[in-house]
């Protein structure tokens, strides 16, 4: 037997979806309220959320995706303060209309850790790079933007702005919006063979996908290939090894071609210098305290070379016993009204500082290959070609 089942789309940030939410329950009084939520998202909603401790995060060394994460979080509310509504108020509303009429509440989405993971794991180099340059367009931007969040919710204006996503980050919409929208989907056709009604609240985003999965279950996807984690790509060690054997290279043909020994302690100053003042300014630009900086500038020549540690970590440590973040931080984050008021919680400054000294540590990197012979005044193609024919030949005369 398969029970009745009603959808309610909304914006997240909409007093108008708050009252509709009610006077859905209220009219189809169903046996079961499914609501876009996970564990996680319920327990904050009711109060019951457990932050991570400050060295959680520290070990975790997660610190550009939990930026987004916290980013993403302080677009959507400051949304809502322009509208006079709390982000996921319209959740809450269902929630305590169903309890208020005995009503049991069941959370249909994934969890949150999971479809973050499975999102920033999905995401291609190029696709990141985008994302935290819309991200920095957006934090300047949301400010002095009309919003008319109803005329989001029309179907068209949805479907247009899902397209836009999935032509600006097509593995991004698909950890999102698709695998989440099939999770939900999974959920709701087990309600419907359990409860007479059933009322699911969800944002209008996820209408469209979750009614196709619904109209045709047997294209929602095994459960367990929506849950699992993605296995990360090693990109990040790829390069990390690859630098280093870049860089050796470079030394044994400077070594080999006969520049002299000036040039190749200029090739070890430069790497020192270039890698320490990229770190040192971008860890200053996140505000972080000088002995930050300075740390950063000292270590970031050796992470640069090992790809299983990053300075942005060591800046971080060093940041976090001079700001001193608290378990309290976290709830500070995610209630701040601007971007500058963010930047005065310790633990964001932390998790900033890491993230930025890891990219100026990165960049270092880059531009170092790319402008290491002018700096160092030789021709890079004879370098190479004398370099590597003296060292065959010195390994050649090894040879027994």
């Amino acid at each position: 037997m398969t029970g009745e089942l009603r959808i309610v789309g909304t914006a997240h940030v909409s007093e108008k979806s708050i009252q509709e939410v009610r006077e859905a329950i209220g009219e189809f009084s169903p046996d079961v309220v499914a609501v876009e939520l996970d564990n996680a998202r319920y327990a904050a909603i009711k109060k019951q959320a457990r932050d991570p401790s400050v060295k959680e995060v520290l070990e975790a060394r997660n610190f550009t995706q939990l930026l987004v994460q916290w980013i993403l979080a302080y677009l959507q509310r400051r949304i809502g303060l322009d509208m006079g509504v709390e982000p996921g108020a319209e959740m809450k509303a269902a929630i305590f209309a169903a309890e208020e009429r005995r009503i049991p509440v069941a959370l249909v989405d994934r969890d949150i850790g999971i479809t973050l993971r499975r999102f920033w794991k999905s995401l291609t180099l190029f696709e990141k790079a985008k994302m935290l340059y819309a991200l920095a367009l957006s934090m300047a931007s949301v400010d002095s933007e009309e919003i008319d969040v109803e005329e989001l919710k029309k179907q068209d204006m949805v479907t247009l702005a899902m397209e836009e996503f999935r032509k600006f980050s097509p593995n991004g919409a698909r950890a999102l919006i698709d695998e989440r929208d099939a999770y939900i989907a999974h959920n709701l056709v087990a309600l419907k063979k359990q409860h007479p009604r059933v009322l699911a609240v969800l944002g209008a985003g996820h209408v469209k996908g979750v009614s196709a999965f619904l109209d045709a279950p047997e294209t929602i996807p095994p459960i367990d290939t929506l849950v699992t984690d993605l296995k990360s790509r090693p990109w990040g060690l790829i390069f990390g090894f690859a630098v280093t054997v870049l860089f050796v290279l470079l030394l044994l043909a400077l070594y080999f071609s006969g520049v002299g020994m000036e040039v190749l302690l200029m090739a070890l100053v430069y790497w020192v210098l270039v890698h320490g003042v990229l770190t040192a300014a971008f860890t200053l630009a996140a505000r972080g305290h000088p002995l930050s900086a300075l740390t950063g500038f000292g270590v970031s020549w050796f992470t640069a070379l090992n790809p299983l540690i990053a300075a942005g970590w060591f800046a971080a440590i060093v940041e976090a016993r001079i700001r001193k973040p608290a378990p309290a931080d976290f709830r500070k984050i995610f209630e701040a009204e601007s971007f500058s008021a963010m930047m005065q919680v310790p633990l964001f400054r932390v998790v900033m500082v890491a993230a930025l000294a890891n990219l100026g540590s990165t960049l270092g990197t880059i531009l170092y290959f790319m402008f290491i012979f002018p700096f160092l005044g030789i021709d890079p193609g004879l370098l190479i070609t004398q370099g590597f024919s003296n060292m065959g030949s010195f390994l050649v005369s090894l040879l027994p």
